[in-house]
C-alpha cells in the first residue's frame, strides 16, 4: 500500500498543511518584528560578544 492511500483515509487531512503554513508564517513574522524592535545598543553588544575577553 502506498503512502498516499494512508493520507486519503485521514479525515480532513488538507487542514494540516494549512495549519503548519500559518504557524511557520506567524513564527517568521514574530522573529522579524523582534529583530526590528531590538535596540541598537543590544545589537552592538551582541556583535562584540565573541571579541570580549572579560569572562
Amino acid at each position: 500500500m502506498k503512502f498516499v492511500n494512508y493520507l486519503e483515509k485521514i479525515t480532513g487531512v488538507g487542514v494540516y498543511p494549512m495549519i503548519s503554513l500559518i504557524v511557520f508564517t506567524l513564527f517568521f513574522i514574530g522573529v522579524v518584528i523582534y529583530a526590528i524592535r531590538t535596540p541598537n545598543e543590544t545589537v552592538k553588544e551582541m556583535e562584540n560578544l565573541p571579541l570580549d575577553n572579560e569572562n
